[in-house]
């Protein structure tokens, strides 16, 4: 016989336990309103999971104030800068003197492990590993419910809203009508091949090179890991780029005409992720809220999907509060249309950042004098690389101030504190 599912209450329920639903679940503590964080994967794999690793300003002072930035203020490394390479030639974007902040270098895993030991360890409020949601029910109801499995049995979690934070292939958007949402898409003929490697960065700055073969890359991570990429075909494979080929393909594609040189050590972590661009409007289906990579997708290239996703929750954060605590449901409302403005201007940035530094396969030397004509552009037009670096760096801070009992003002403007 079936046993009968567990019945239990929250406030707001949040399916997933990346970035997204833990900043939400810590700012929705910080003001009172009660949480139940639910993740399909267990503990391990979700603080294993390597993804970016430039952070906005807004994001670095949000982690702080939320009592999440001990670690990172020892261990992240602060840049000033980012470098183009082109032609063999290095030419550095002064993104601290263009945009007046810098930029903050610290891994997403190292973030997810922050806020995950912050609300254990506080014992604030449930976090249920190896919990997958199979069922979202009555999202347009003021009272809907998730359906998931946690301990071998089958559980229903009542909530006055639903966020889903569960990423691109999560069932919060599935839930979601197909008559209800608008989807766009755009798939690169291209994917990303990513290693982590244990060695100290060649270079104090994360570096873009164009190259006739694709683009090379490398992300300094600590005083001793650098993480670094390659352009490849989709569907590549470890068997087809055995540690050997990485290397000797990222020194050709890095590689300067003044004798810089790449460090080399041993890979520990490879991965290879398709590029890709995508957004779902709205980001709101009556009581059930998309968030993050549920919502939307944007290339590697421009460091925007986590910042994207902690913009999101932190004017998420706002309108949950009002809506719940308030009875105001206007900036609930508004939520989609707000948070879209800021994607849509990130997907830009993120797709003409892909398409100038990266090379269709079969490519004809037309586009190729294209994509190098903007690059010199870049290089030579202070103009120029100052509208990259403020949009590089984030269009606004992500301030949160308990003591207004609101969250996201910055973001949200006069409306939010009216």
């Amino acid at each position: 016989m079936t046993e009968p599912p567990v019945e239990r209450h929250t406030q707001v329920a949040i399916i997933g336990a990346g970035p997204a639903g833990l900043f939400l679940a810590h700012l929705l503590h910080g003001l009172g309103v009660h949480s139940v964080v639910l993740e399909a994967r267990d503990r391990g794999y979700v603080e294993a999971r390597i993804r970016a690793g430039v952070l906005e300003q807004g994001t670095v002072d949000l982690l702080h104030q939320l009592g999440a930035g001990d670690r990172l203020a020892g261990e992240s490394l602060r840049e000033h800068s980012f470098e183009l390479r082109l032609d063999g030639e290095r030419h550095l974007v002064d993104v601290l003197g263009l945009a007046g902040v810098p930029m903050t270098v610290y891994g997403q895993q190292e973030i997810v492990k922050d806020l995950i030991a912050l609300r254990v360890d506080r014992q604030h409020e449930p976090l249920l590993f190896d919990a997958p949601v199979t069922a979202i029910d009555g999202a347009t109801t003021d009272r809907p419910s998730v359906v998931y499995r946690h301990g071998g049995r089958s559980h229903t979690l009542h909530a006055d809203a639903v966020v889903a934070a569960d990423g691109f292939h999560g069932v919060g958007r599935q839930a979601v009508p197909t008559t209800a949402l608008r989807e766009y898409r755009r798939e690169f003929p291209y994917a990303w091949l990513g290693v982590m490697a244990e060695v100290a960065p060649s270079t104090e700055h994360v570096i873009y090179s164009r190259h006739a073969d694709g683009l090379g890359m490398l992300s300094p991570r600590s005083p001793t890991l650098s993480r670094l990429y390659l352009q490849v075909a989709p569907g590549a494979t470890r068997a087809q780029w055995p540690d050997a080929r990485i290397w000797a393909e990222l020194r050709r594609r890095l590689a300067t005409d003044d004798g810089w040189t790449l460090r080399e050590g041993p890979i520990v972590e490879f991965s290879v992720a398709p590029l890709r661009a995508f957004v779902a409007e709205p980001m709101r289906h009556g009581r059930l809220f998309l968030a993050g990579d549920a919502a939307h997708i944007v290339p590697p290239t421009g460091a925007k999907g986590l910042n994207l996703a902690v913009a999101d929750v932190a004017a998420l954060a706002t309108a949950l509060i009002r809506l719940i605590r308030d009875g105001e449901p206007e900036l609930a409302g508004a939520y989609s249309e707000h948070c879209l403005e800021r994607v849509w201007r990130a997907t830009h940035l993120s797709w003409w950042m892909t398409s100038m530094l990266h090379v269709v396969p079969g490519q004809d030397p037309f586009e190729s004098e294209l994509q190098l004509t903007q690059l010199r552009h870049l290089v030579t037009s202070r103009t120029a690389a100052a509208t990259l670096a403020e949009t590089y760096t984030g269009y606004a801070p992500l301030l949160f101030d308990p003591s207004t009992r609101l969250g996201a003002t910055a973001l949200w403007g006069a409306s939010s504190a009216a």
